[in-house]
């Protein structure tokens, strides 16, 4: 997949009096979830309609709440505050000969729609038809319901909608390598992409309209699958994975590491491949980056991604991971040569990795040095895939 899909469009504020609103994703729904997978479906390029159903959501009430806002969300909050500071937002009235009047951006993909219901919802083909009233529809391509599905389930003609849920992380299985968002206010959760994907409703996600951390994951993958006119059924793990790490949002829900961090991408990645493993501690998730990596933990998982890997560790019994061995390692496994391996480290030890320690190679890594090494040279999350249960396919 393409990095943000790399798409950019502009588009003239106007009133919408055409019978039907076509759309690339429709999402439905008042809440924190909606509001964030509305804003991250227009970052990822396509076209997006936001259904709200009641007022124009107040920054000052969500800041209230105390919440940790995602910053992307915050500065969304922000400028939907001040659009309706500066356009005029009508509520519903009797008279349904006065049109929708749809809110664009004038530089994103971005429509809202404020405190207007919807009166039916049914497919149209490979997509949806959400009507407003007799006259007037809108028609998507994929469908994000953070709200009542009440209306949505009679129209399936099926008993219920599961929304999807959050996960805690545990080591046991390999799940947590299909990960497309975390939680760690309440403990060390994550989302797998297979949980967001619903059995046999294609183009369709359902999210719990109060968990905004689900909003982004949804956003990305409903956009995926409109930008490359193609089934949610088909979404692309990696591909969904880097558009959201490259908005900053973290997948791994490790405690200690923020978004800021210099080395924060680095061990998103290698915490998801698993290579090195979170510290689960009173429900939290601890990556403990200081902390120096050993032998132990990282031989299997590096052998699991790796045949040669194998024969590495085979040959090098019970040794030290300091830097020497670790470059000898890597360019063992990755086919590099040792003296251009260790000349390019030296360059960028301080001044592109930002590491604090010497450039020392009998020095034992830390499992943030480490981590950032076999991303950069062996690079297992973006080179080796996973199946729908997380296990490595080579």
């Amino acid at each position: 997949m393409k990095r943000l899909f790399f798409v950019a469009a502009f588009i003239i504020p106007l009133v919408i009096h055409a019978q039907t609103i076509k759309t690339d994703v429709l999402v439905i729904g008042s809440g924190d979830a909606a509001y964030s997978a509305s804003f991250q479906s227009f970052k990822s390029g396509v076209k997006t309609l936001l259904l709200n159903q009641k007022d124009q959501l107040d920054l000052n009430k969500i800041a209230g709440t105390k919440k940790t806002l995602m910053p992307f969300y915050q500065s969304f909050l922000k400028r939907e505050t001040e659009n309706a500071k500066s356009l005029d937002i009508p509520k519903p009235k009797p008279d349904k000969k006065k049109p929708v009047k749809v809110i664009v951006d004038s530089t994103q993909l971005l429509n809202v729609i404020n405190n207007t219901q919807y009166t039916a919802i049914q497919r149209s083909g490979s997509g949806w038809e959400v009507k407003l009233t007799k006259e007037k529809s809108i028609k998507a391509k994929i469908l994000i319901m953070a709200d009542d599905p009440g209306k949505l389930i009679s129209s399936l003609k099926t008993t219920s909608l599961k929304p999807a849920t959050l996960s805690v992380l545990n080591y046991s299985e390999n799940l947590y390598r299909t990960t497309i968002a975390s939680n760690f206010q309440q403990g060390a959760h994550y989302l797998s992409l297979y949980n967001l994907l619903i059995p046999d409703q294609e183009n369709l996600l359902y999210i719990p309209a109060d968990q905004y951390e689900i909003g982004p994951p949804a956003g990305a993958t409903a956009a995926y699958a409109s930008f490359y006119n193609t089934k949610t059924s088909l979404s692309n793990l990696k591909g969904i994975q880097g558009e959201l790490l490259a908005y900053k949002h973290p997948l791994m829900p490790f405690d200690d590491v923020k978004p800021t961090d210099s080395n924060w991408l680095a061990i998103q990645k290698i915490g998801i491949t698993g290579i090195i493993k979170a510290e689960l501690e009173q429900n939290k998730a601890y990556f403990k980056p200081e902390k120096e990596v050993t032998y132990n933990e990282i031989k299997q998982p590096i052998k699991d991604y790796y045949y040669k890997a194998q024969i590495w560790f085979d040959d090098h019994q019970n040794i030290p991971i300091d830097l020497e061995n670790t470059i000898n390692m890597v360019c063992y496994v990755g086919n590099k040569a040792v003296d251009a391996t260790k000349a390019d480290l030296q360059k960028k030890w301080s001044k592109n990795y930002r590491f604090t320690s010497k450039y020392d190679l009998k020095k034992v890594l830390t499992r943030r040095e480490f981590a950032v090494i076999i991303n950069e040279y062996l690079e297992p999350f973006d080179r080796i895939n996973v199946d729908k249960t997380g296990r490595v396919i080579r």
